[in-house]
């Protein structure tokens, strides 16, 4: 196990359930069984707060709370291009989310893509709410 990866997903600031919610999503990925609850509040196009809960592996809980920070206080419209830019990552385009989404380096390695359902799980929930 990656310790960097545990180190991300141990960050649990916005781990938790948002009651004045204004968009919600939920999530269950049918290889592994791992479920993402994603509890926005959008204001505008702006993304005011973001929780999630989840019962899940340690890789989508990581790449939930690193969604979660960046998603904070950014457009919804750039949060929809980051995860174009993610689902690209995965289909080969490995350079295009570290080049513009440095935070992500330590998640997006090639070593993890065995794990890609898992760390696309929170992208899939947000966009869900996000592309509307």
């Amino acid at each position: 196990m990656d310790l960097e990866i545990i180190n991300i997903a141990s960050n649990t600031d916005n781990n938790r359930n948002i009651k004045s919610r204004t968009h919600h999503s939920k999530l269950k990925n049918s290889l592994c069984g791992d479920e993402i609850k994603i509890d926005l509040i959008i204001k505008g196009d702006k993304i005011i707060d973001f929780g999630y809960e989840g019962k899940s592996c340690i890789y989508c809980q990581a790449s939930a709370s690193l969604l979660s920070e960046i998603s904070i206080n950014n457009n919804k419209f750039e949060i929809n291009e980051l995860c174009d830019d993610v689902k690209s990552y995965f289909e080969g385009n490995l350079k295009i989310v570290k080049k513009k989404w440095k935070s992500l380096d330590k998640l997006f390695k090639t070593k993890n893509k065995s794990r890609k359902e898992c760390i696309l799980l929170p992208f899939k929930a947000i966009k869900k709410i996000i592309s509307v």
